[in-house]
């Protein structure tokens, strides 16, 4: 089990690094913006699930894999890259990622596979569990596989509860933003631009053994 003071200290850790501004909690707080609420939510969920996603491929192994082999690091990163600068992209072009238009608001199920996707395919999540998780496990302290599930499990919950947050208080702005046009474009070019820079940090984004 878990030692309190580990599981302080950690959790400590992890709401530092899901407050860093990143892909995640900008498309809550554009579909809190957006749609409200349960949209904000519901692309939460979706982010929890991708990370979820990332803890159970580094039990299995296989980000380890992804850490050693040049070729799987590869193909992982620059899928991950291209789709972050595509949602950037799409973003400016449209301006409408966030919009009071009710016509382009997106499908809730678009809204969550879009959170899921922004998660699982972007490979800093998986070399993060990687190397952050093992440093708050220890053998004296049972099963490393459980301790490993167990306090990955809870960074995906907190990023899930973290980013929902930010996305039903935001909603709280909608009113002021609906009437202030130019708020809404810069907020759509700042997110497009993040997405943009996200992947393309992706992109020079270094295998460890490698380097």
């Amino acid at each position: 089990m878990v030692p309190v003071e580990t599981w302080v200290a950690y959790t400590a850790a992890c709401i530092l690094i899901i407050l860093v501004p990143g892909p995640d909690n900008i498309l809550a707080v554009s579909r809190g913006l957006s749609q409200g609420r349960l949209a904000a939510s519901i692309s939460s969920v979706g982010a929890g699930l991708g990370l979820m996603v990332h803890v159970l491929v580094a039990l299995l192994g296989l980000a380890a894999l992804i850490q050693t082999s040049a070729a799987a690091f590869s193909v992982v990163k620059f899928v991950g890259a291209g789709y972050l600068i595509w949602l950037g992209i799409k973003a400016l072009r449209s301006r409408s990622l966030i919009t009071f238009q009710s016509n382009n608001h997106l499908p809730y199920r678009a809204v969550f596979v879009t959170g899921f996707l922004t998660n699982v395919l972007n490979p800093k999540p998986a070399l993060f569990i990687l190397a952050f998780v093992p440093q708050f496990v220890s053998p004296m302290h049972g099963s490393i596989e459980l301790q490993t599930l167990i306090l990955g499990t809870w960074f995906a919950f907190m990023a899930f509860s973290t980013f929902a947050v930010l996305g039903v208080f935001s909603s709280i702005f909608a009113r002021w933003l609906e009437s202030h046009p130019r708020a809404i474009l810069g907020l759509n070019i700042g997110a497009g631009s993040t997405f943009i820079a996200a992947g393309l940090s992706v992109v020079f984004l270094e295998n460890t053994e490698k380097s």
